[in-house]
């Protein structure tokens, strides 16, 4: 696991990045409904490969900053530069296409499509034929839907999942829903791939095999990885960098070392000793 350095914006990223632009910067970012602030002054650097992990109690805002980062919300005030862009006014598939691909806490795959069809899907917008060439079947729509099909069939192949590309998407069992979930965002050709709570629901052989998935994907992709994650183990194991929320705010910032010994995270997660 790689040490984190810091640069000059007071931030931490692993050391190999050091030379290279941060992936994703957050800046003062914060959302409120209703005069309730759900996140307050977020701020935070990933860099170009990291693994990061986004942990904290429920309720303590999480989700909602995975939703301002692919504008399912619109900031209420700060800044969100992905690989030094500023992203204000994008809406989803436009940071989609910038970079940005997330998987969800709930499965949202199309259950009644094939697992190869359902990595296709996500890669409208590489194609390169127009509308006529599409409703007449043309030339380049065959070499489009076949480059695709290959790619898709390549991406699969990474998670072992190349066998059942002609199978109907709701038939796989649960930890292969979350692969083929995990792949479809790859097909986007992401720069920082998103992951919310991509452990839920899964046994603990399937959990090592998730850890190692990131891994290639990292190492394969060369891309940054954020994950909201509930266990502590997988968090713990895989990532180089923690952001820690309560109630909306940053309360700590480091490696797992220093999260696990940090007394403001402990208080979150197990609350308040008693004095005597």
């Amino acid at each position: 696991m790689a040490k984190l350095v810091p640069i000059p914006s007071d931030s931490l990223i692993p050391e190999r990045d050091i030379n290279k632009a941060p992936i994703l910067e957050c800046i003062n970012l914060g959302i409120t409904f209703g005069g309730l602030k759900a996140v307050e002054d977020f701020n935070l650097t990933i860099g170009r490969t990291e693994i990061a992990g986004l942990i904290g109690p429920n309720g303590a805002g999480k989700t909602t900053v995975f939703n301002l980062l692919t504008k399912v919300y619109q900031p209420t005030k700060g800044t969100i530069l992905l690989d030094g862009m500023d992203t204000h006014g994008m809406d989803t598939i436009k940071v989609n296409r910038a970079g940005i691909a997330r998987t969800f806490q709930n499965i949202r795959l199309f259950q009644d499509l094939s697992v190869v069809d359902n990595v296709k899907t996500a890669m409208d917008n590489q194609m390169h034929y127009n509308m006529w060439e599409g409703i007449f079947r043309l030339p380049r729509y065959w070499r489009e839907e076949r480059t695709a099909h290959e790619r898709a069939l390549e991406l699969l192949s990474l998670f072992h999942m190349e066998e059942l590309a002609k199978v109907r998407a709701g038939s796989l069992p649960y930890g292969a829903q979350r692969r083929l979930e995990i792949v479809r965002a790859l097909a986007t050709n992401p720069s920082l791939l998103l992951l919310d709570e991509p452990a839920a629901g899964m046994n603990p052989s399937e959990t090592a095999e998730l850890m190692e998935n990131i891994r290639k994907i990292r190492d394969t992709f060369q891309i940054a990885v954020m994950l909201i994650e509930h266990d502590m183990n997988l968090v713990m194991n895989i990532c180089e960098g923690i952001c820690v929320l309560n109630f909306g705010r940053v309360i700590a910032k480091g490696s797992p070392e220093d999260i696990q010994a940090n007394p403001a995270v402990i208080e979150a997660y197990l609350g308040k000793k008693k004095e005597a």
